[in-house]
């Protein structure tokens, strides 16, 4: 399940590293996420752009598998902000 956030929920996050992923398909935005990750510190966000729908599931599923921390999505136009805390 993913949890839907609203625009100014977003803003709060002050994303880090922002991960332009829209017009790739699945797995390509989880994968881009993941080498995003180890570029940013212990504790920053990372914002992710996607426009395939399955991302928002795959991202969350993964970040909860590896202990990162899946702060939600904001739907913005044609596409979905996810928004990923780095945990370790």
């Amino acid at each position: 399940m993913t949890s839907m956030l609203n625009e100014s929920d977003a803003e709060a996050f002050e994303a880090s590293t922002v991960v332009d992923a829209r017009g790739a398909a699945c797995p390509g935005p989880l994968l881009e996420a993941k080498k995003a990750m180890g570029g940013i510190e212990i504790g920053a966000v990372l914002e992710l752009w996607s426009s395939d729908p399955q991302t928002k599931t795959d991202v969350a599923a993964w970040a909860n598998k590896v202990g990162h921390g899946f702060l939600g999505v904001v739907a913005a136009q044609g596409y979905d902000r996810v928004f990923i805390r780095r945990a370790k």
